[in-house]
């Protein structure tokens, strides 16, 4: 991180922090030691003065950006309000200047081309965050749930970020580890100093301490999978036999006409992809080609997708056309769903009549495989029928209730699990070390481990690698 610091200490960046898009407003965030500088050279208040040296931090002035390289009837670019942010009372803890313009793309890109021709550099992606971690001001869990509170997607994935943005899972990282680290001072100081640190009994004493923070660091681990599908959501593939209802459950999820419905088979021969909202959770819905037999080469293409795609989902909605009896094609599409998340939907319920498929034949055909409770729900996408049954199938696959605390604390980053799954482990070694009642300096190499694995999640163990990953996928001005 060190390299890092050094590449900011001579540096001022500008960006776009709003979005490239006709608007009424639009900002140009400048931040750096020269900010105020350079910003100065370019504006002017209403009396005509390059006077924005002499304003207070934290206040807003209004007058115009100026290119004083052009005739002077010309040279007003845009009449706008200033924002200074005197360091280290900003977001990114250096002079920040954020210019409010009118929000068309053209007017925001001159600007910011008169920012880059008085001294700025463009930003990277996310270096205004980056910045603000680097300089001390926020942890890198925090930095992470600035980028998760733009892209949420649901009520609990905002509300996931903004724990996380208020510091809650620094605060919680930052006690385990305060715990290992007395304990491992602890034994340094007893190796050294005998005389006056007794290790008798320790052994126990440290496997009760190692065994709580153990249940702590478990159970944030155990709330991962469920964070995670309540904010990013469930990969779904909608399978089955061409004109079994797939591409109408599509539509009915979506409320659209978004693929069409026809009689005639084999119609959808491509991906159709759609987010929807189903309860508490977000499906990204994979409508795929009916799977069959087929001598169409363009329609084997698309039923070869649908097999692929089936691999990599967490959850397939296996559609069976209810009044027609299974057959050899359908018993390919069963075998293709083995040890995946299966609910089975019997379309066309409202044909009460023509009804050749019940339950207990459906649970015979998978009786092979891992989807012994299978979910079986009767739908009629004619009539919109069966949606509720299938949220309620949906939530009791994926979540462990339906209500969730907003004080619970959810893992919802694959990295923090991760890291939480290595510190875990570390500490499982030394238990069995305790165990195996081997002598006091063998705990404290893997206490340390734990240690700099939970310091990794927070960022106070971390190479400029992850640094650069992390907020390299942020948006340009933030």
């Amino acid at each position: 991180m060190s390299n890092y610091l050094n590449n900011f200490n001579g540096d001022t960046i500008c960006a776009i922090a709003t979005a490239m898009s006709d608007a009424g407003i639009g900002i140009i965030r400048v931040s750096g030691p020269m900010a105020l500088e350079i910003c100065d050279k370019i504006y002017v208040s209403a009396a005509k003065e390059h006077n924005l040296l002499k304003h207070k931090a934290n206040t807003i002035t209004y007058g115009y950006i100026v290119d004083n390289s052009l005739p002077e009837e010309n040279q007003i670019i845009d009449e706008v309000m200033i924002s200074f942010m005197k360091a280290p009372h900003s977001y990114t803890r250096e002079d920040v200047i954020e210019i409010n313009s009118h929000g068309g793309m053209l007017i925001m890109n001159q600007i910011l081309q008169l920012l880059l021709k008085n001294g700025c550099r463009i930003a990277e992606p996310g270096e205004f965050t980056k910045r603000a971690f680097l300089n001390g001001r926020i942890d890198l869990t925090k930095a992470e749930a600035i980028m998760d509170v733009i892209s949420a997607q649901n009520n609990f994935a905002l509300e996931a970020s903004r724990n996380q943005l208020q510091g809650k899972i620094y605060k919680k990282i930052k006690s385990l580890r305060e715990k290992i680290i007395y304990q491992m001072a602890f034994i340094e100081s007893a190796l050294d100093d005998p005389e006056n640190y007794d290790l008798t009994g320790f052994s126990d004493k440290l496997d009760i301490i190692i065994s709580d923070i153990m249940s702590e660091i478990g159970h944030m681990i155990d709330t991962a999978d469920e964070g995670k599908i309540r904010k990013d959501g469930i990969k779904t593939v909608i399978v089955g036999k061409p004109n079994a209802g797939k591409s109408s459950l599509l539509n009915t999820l979506t409320g659209d006409e978004r693929a069409i419905v026809t009689d005639i088979a084999g119609t959808t021969r491509d991906i159709i992809e759609e987010t929807v909202r189903l309860g508490d959770i977000v499906l990204h819905l994979i409508d795929t080609a009916g799977i069959r037999n087929t001598e169409d080469v363009i329609e084997k293409i698309g039923v070869d997708k649908a097999k692929s795609m089936i691999q990599e989902a967490e959850l397939v909605l296996y559609i069976l056309d209810s009044t027609a009896e299974i057959d050899d094609e359908d018993n390919d599409i069963i075998d293709l769903c083995k040890n995946k998340k299966t609910i089975v939907l019997l379309n066309k319920d409202d044909l009460s009549d023509e009804i050749k498929i019940t339950d207990d034949i459906v649970r015979m055909r998978f009786s092979d495989t891992s989807n012994y409770n299978l979910p079986i729900i009767k739908t009629s996408m004619l009539k919109g029928n069966g949606i509720d049954d299938l949220k309620k199938a949906v939530s009791d696959l994926f979540l462990n209730g339906e209500i969730v605390p907003k004080q619970e604390l959810y893992i919802t980053n694959l990295r923090h699990k991760a890291l939480l799954q290595d510190s875990f482990d570390s500490l499982q070694l030394v238990r069995n070390s305790i165990e195996q009642g081997l002598s006091e300096d063998f705990y404290t190499v893997d206490l340390n481990d734990a240690y700099a694995s939970l310091g990794e999640i927070i960022g106070e163990e971390v190479g400029d690698d992850l640094v650069e990953e992390i907020f390299s996928k942020f948006c340009m001005g933030k």
